[in-house]
C-alpha cells in the first residue's frame, strides 16, 4: 500500500481532488445511493471528495481513513460546510464495528491500493461482516493500460499558504501478475521530497491473480473500468 500519506501528500491530495470533484462517479453513487435510508459507510473517505456530496444530499454517511492528515483536512472540509459526520482512524482489512451498515463504498479504485491478495481478502470479507442483511457493497475498480516505465508526468498547483507545490509521477516497475510501483515526487518552496511509493494491485475482481500476461491484455480491450456491485447474499438484493 502507500508507504505513507503524511500531510504533504494530504494536502496535494485535497488540492488535486476537491469536494465534490467527479471522475464520472458522484453522479453515479448519489444515484445508486437515492433509496438507502440506513447508514452508508465509506472506508478511505480521504479528504471528503465523495463523503461530503453524500451528505449534502442528505444521506447519513460514515467515514474512517488509515491517515490521521487525511481525517483531519475532511473533518475541517466537513466542518466549513457544517457538517458533523463520524469520522475515525482505521484500516479497511482490520477495522471493527458494533454496527451493520446498508452501504458500504469504495470510489475511485481505492480497493487496489490493498495490493496484497491477503489484505484484498480480508478487507472484503471484512466489509460483509458489517453489512446489514440486504447491503450493498460497491467497489470501483479500475483497470491500467499505459506501462510506459520511466515516463514522468508533473503538476503543479498553488496552495493556500501561497506555496508552489509540484508533483512529478514516475511508473518506475510493473509486475503484470501483481502490482505495479510508482513513485511520486512533490517539491515545495523548493524542497523536494519523496511524497510516497503506490502499489496498485491488478488482481482479478475474483481476488487472484492473471494466469499471465495476455490474460490480462484481454481484459482490457474488454474493459477499462468496472464498476462491480457486489449484493449481500443473505436476503433478496435490493433494487
Amino acid at each position: 500500500m502507500l508507504s505513507s500519506y503524511g500531510k504533504l501528500s494530504s494536502e496535494v491530495y485535497d488540492i488535486d481532488k476537491p469536494i465534490g470533484g467527479s471522475y464520472r462517479d458522484v453522479a453515479y453513487y448519489m444515484t445508486r445511493l437515492e433509496t438507502c435510508n440506513g447508514t452508508i459507510l465509506e472506508p478511505a473517505a480521504r479528504t471528503g471528495r465523495m463523503l461530503i456530496p453524500l451528505l449534502e444530499k442528505g444521506l447519513t454517511v460514515e467515514g474512517f481513513d488509515s491517515s490521521e492528515d487525511m481525517l483531519n483536512i475532511c473533518k475541517k472540509n466537513c466542518k466549513e460546510r457544517h457538517l458533523n459526520p463520524k469520522l475515525f482512524e482505521a484500516k479497511m482489512e482490520s477495522f471493527s464495528l458494533d454496527k451493520k451498515y446498508d452501504a458500504i463504498i469504495l470510489p475511485t479504485g481505492t480497493f487496489l491500493l490493498l495490493y496484497k491478495r491477503a489484505d484484498s481478502i480480508k478487507a472484503l470479507q471484512n466489509f460483509y461482516k458489517h453489512l446489514s442483511p440486504g447491503g450493498r457493497l460497491i467497489v470501483d475498480i479500475s483497470l491500467q493500460t499505459d506501462f510506459q516505465i520511466g515516463i514522468v508526468s508533473t503538476r503543479t498547483w498553488n496552495s493556500s499558504h501561497d506555496d508552489i507545490i509540484t508533483l512529478e509521477e514516475k511508473l518506475v516497475e510493473v509486475n503484470y501478475i501483481n502490482s505495479i510501483l510508482f513513485h511520486m515526487d512533490v517539491m515545495k518552496s523548493g524542497i523536494m521530497v519523496r511524497l510516497f511509493k503506490l502499489s496498485w494491485s491488478i488482481y482479478r475482481c475474483d481476488g487472484t491473480a492473471w494466469k499471465s500476461l495476455d490474460e490480462y491484455l484481454e481484459v482490457l480491450d474488454l474493459e477499462i473500468l468496472l464498476s462491480l456491485q457486489i449484493v449481500n447474499s443473505r436476503t433478496t438484493p435490493r433494487s
